[in-house]
């Protein structure tokens, strides 16, 4: 691994495993703490020395949120390090995976994703050697819970890592707060712990977070979200609707008895402008509207512009039919709430969008917009003053998203109405 340094606490996380290690005995490692910190680099390259190390002809897990984040944060950046070692790395991605050689010896890795409480039937009846579960906190327990009950190898070790989430999470309280008693290591990094990272670089992070997401993502805390969810911003941050954008997007919360907001957005110079609004609120128009006049209201919104394509709320399914039928290029909206807060939060506070002045309810609601405090455990919104929110983290969510700018293959040709 050419010109790769490590920390004390990363060369902690690939030695803790080995002969002679203080913490040999351990059955579990967690590594916790902020943003590009270089746990998950450390973890992923001891998992698989370990597991090549150790074992022949055994079977390992290796999850994530999604497999396609698994493959993406994790697996990507390991493999062509492994590879400099001398492993021989064969992937069958219609099944999931993944066989791994090194030194004689050959094991298999099934790779999966814990994404909500229907994850947990993927992974029975399977007994690992071993298991790495990246982003933890983000997966259901039953998911967790049901893979490290299929560890039972002799010699099995299982490995969390993650950044942290409320101080309610069941994680913190079943694994980290409990870590003696279940023979764990725990491990807490900070972006000092890693080498790569320039002092320039840190201060970019910390500029870009705020709130919930600084105390989490630069400090490292299991920290309680309340208060205001965009609490960063302020009239300064309002902008004016600007001449000669390039690219047209439309992105619309669909309601019926609540409100139905909708938002086109334009770019220029690489910044994203919300121009316009529709907003309609049945409950205060005393009147609801129907498909058929919400699509209307959707033409005027586009105002004869190209639009290159309509991000709508994936469970407005009347709605979509009627869109793609009348030739809009329309799409399911992105809808991970919280990795949605956070990077709209990311995208306001450095200016990659900008809410101009005419979109009055986008501005009231951002005021508005709130955490719910009654709920321990788990962050959550209030299902309040939340119309506009989901509108413009459905665009930044599914446009600006990991995925980048474009739809891609899905469009097709608009019709004129």
């Amino acid at each position: 691994m050419k010109g790769l340094k490590f920390s004390p606490k990363q060369r902690q996380v690939l030695t803790w495993w080995m002969p002679g290690s203080p913490h040999e005995g351990r059955e579990a490692i967690v590594c916790d703490g902020a943003v590009r910190s270089g746990k998950t680099l450390a973890m992923g390259l001891s998992f698989f020395l370990w597991a090549q190390t150790c074992f022949q002809g055994k079977k390992f897990g290796v999850c994530g949120k999604t497999i396609g984040s698994l493959r993406r944060n994790v697996l990507s950046e390991i493999r062509p390090k492994l590879e400099e070692l001398g492993f021989r790395w064969m992937e069958k991605r219609s099944e999931n995976l993944v066989t791994v050689r090194f030194r004689g010896r050959e094991n298999e890795f099934y790779i999966f994703g814990g994404l909500d409480e229907r994850s947990a039937d993927l992974i029975q009846g399977i007994t690992f050697a071993g298991l790495l579960l990246d982003e933890v906190a983000l997966m259901p327990r039953s998911f967790v819970d049901q893979a490290c009950a299929r560890c039972s190898v002799a010699g099995s070790r299982l490995w969390f890592n993650c950044n942290p989430a409320g101080p309610g999470h069941w994680f913190l309280k079943t694994w980290i707060q409990e870590a003696e008693k279940r023979n764990c290591l725990r491990l807490h990094f900070t972006m000092e712990d890693n080498p790569s990272l320039t002092e320039e670089i840190r201060r970019r992070y910390e500029r870009l977070y705020t709130g919930v997401f600084y105390q989490r993502y630069i400090l490292g805390q299991w920290a309680q979200a309340e208060g205001r969810v965009y609490d960063f911003f302020s009239e300064a941050m309002v902008g004016t609707a600007p001449e000669g954008c390039d690219q047209w997007y439309i992105s619309c919360d669909y309601g019926t008895v609540n409100p139905t907001s909708m938002g086109l957005w334009g770019r220029k110079a690489g910044v994203w402008y919300r121009v316009k609004e529709f907003y309609f609120d049945s409950r205060r128009e005393k009147r609801q509207m129907t498909d058929e006049e919400y699509a209307g209201a959707l033409q005027t919104l586009a105002g004869g512009r190209e639009i290159r394509g309509v991000i709508v709320d994936p469970s407005a399914a009347s709605f979509l039919e009627l869109l793609r039928r009348k030739g809009w290029r329309v799409r399911k909206a992105d809808n991970d709430v919280l990795a949605g807060i956070r990077l709209t939060s990311d995208c306001l506070k450095s200016g990659r969008i900008v809410i101009c002045r005419g979109c009055a309810d986008c501005l009231r609601e951002l005021e508005e917009y709130v955490w719910d405090l009654g709920s321990p455990g788990r962050d959550r919104v209030k299902k309040e003053n939340d119309h506009a929110m989901d509108d413009m983290r459905y665009f930044v969510s599914t446009v600006l998203g990991a995925s980048g700018e474009g739809f891609g293959a899905w469009a097709v040709e608009r019709r004129g109405l």
